[in-house]
């Protein structure tokens, strides 16, 4: 008998992440294994620190550092598990290149419109949310239909994410990511390294959802470590 999002979601729940939504895979929405008329996609994220937590607690610090990509591996570990109970597929972000099309999935499944530092905003949780992975099933599950968001961005006048980044990383022809990154590696970085990225914190739209300073100071460094190994 196929699941119910509920039973996806009691799987979850004790590892911090939670259902983002779902839908039938097309042929032009490209999911792996989803070849069949029945197949259902049910995306698999967070918006709050109880991922963080559940993370935290499994992998110490100590045990984090000696991982380029640590969150990942726990990440595929928890879902890997999760998929061959549920007797699915599981799919990531970082499967790649090439690289699988998340945000147009999520984008479908939740209805998300495009934040203008190119990040999916959230009508609740704002830019403070992720997507860890994807669950295909082949079979149809029942997923509910997403309910068109209003365009939040387009409504903000001032819009401060754009004039809030110390380096002007953020502009019209796109983000800039060698200023980010030299901005993040150089002596006046602190207070993005330490608190998050000051462009996605000065949004009004899910303020009461900031990651905590241990996971945003995570988040941060394992952005630099990979783009400055990249640049190397």
């Amino acid at each position: 008998m196929p699941p119910a999002l509920t039973d996806i979601e009691q799987a979850l729940a004790p590892h911090g992440m939670i259902v983002r939504g779902g839908f039938h895979p097309t042929p032009a929405d490209a999911v792996p294994g989803a070849e069949a008329d029945e197949a259902t996609l049910v995306l698999i994220g967070n918006a709050s620190s109880a991922l963080w937590d559940a993370f935290d607690a499994a992998w110490p610090a100590a045990r984090r550092e000696r991982e380029r990509h640590p969150l990942n591996i726990w990440t595929r570990d928890v879902v890997s598990r999760i998929a061959d109970d549920l007797g699915c597929r599981a799919l990531y972000p970082s499967d790649g290149p090439p690289y699988l099309p998340f945000q147009r999935w999520a984008a479908k499944a939740e209805g998300l419109r495009q934040s203008p530092l190119g990040t999916l905003i959230h009508p609740v949780y704002g830019q403070w949310h992720a997507y860890r992975a994807a669950l295909v099933f082949g079979c149809r599950l029942a997923v509910p239909s997403p309910t068109p968001t209003p365009d939040i961005c387009a409504d903000c006048k001032d819009k401060p994410c754009l004039s809030s980044c110390p380096v002007n990383a953020f502009r019209i022809q796109g983000y800039e990511v060698a200023a980010c990154v030299d901005h993040l590696a150089g002596r006046t970085g602190g207070e993005c390294m330490e608190r998050g990225c000051l462009a996605r914190r000065a949004c009004p739209v899910g303020a009461g959802w900031v990651y905590s300073p241990p996971q945003a100071r995570f988040h941060m460094e394992k952005f630099l470590l990979s783009h400055r190994n990249t640049a190397d």
